[in-house]
């Protein structure tokens, strides 16, 4: 392996990172076939989840739970922004804005909020604001998150 050759899907690293960047993700549809494989997964047999025509549900339709939305959005941040130099989670707070359902579209606006070095060499603690929208660039999902990354590798500084 060549390691002056770049890596394709490299995450960013800390030292490239400032307060106030802005990132943002492709669009993903949820599928009929998402919301049943991660009930399934999860365990999230809820009525409301597994009968769009739910008597007692406040909205009616096939309603992804929200840790789907979080899951799928941070597994479209780990192919990317924090591939190879995501460390650890440390924190999140999260705030749900409205509902997805089947066949809505989802996307997400990254902000870097903080970036702080770590007595660890190489290391940072990045905070950020994670915003999903649906197709109709309405907010659906907001969360903040503390993570541990990787710093540019000596050699490469």
């Amino acid at each position: 392996m060549n390691a002056t050759t770049p890596l394709l899907g490299q995450g960013i690293y800390w030292q490239d990172l400032q307060t106030g960047q802005r990132y943002r993700t492709f669009r993903r549809m949820i599928t009929e076939t998402d919301i049943v494989g991660f009930m399934g997964v999860t365990g999230m047999l809820e009525a409301i989840f597994l009968d769009p025509n739910y008597e007692h549900s406040a909205i009616k339709g096939r309603m992804a739970p929200a840790a789907l939305t979080h899951s799928i959005i941070e597994g479209m941040l780990q192919q990317t922004l924090i591939q190879g130099v995501g460390l650890a989670m440390l924190e999140m707070q999260m705030d749900i804005q409205g509902p997805v359902m089947a066949q809505d579209t989802i996307w997400a606006q990254v902000e870097i909020t903080d970036v702080r070095p770590t007595s660890k060499h190489g290391r940072a603690v990045v905070s950020s604001t994670i915003t999903v929208f649906n197709q109709e660039d309405r907010p659906v999902m907001r969360y903040s998150v503390k993570r541990i990354q990787l710093g540019r590798p000596e050699s490469q500084a």
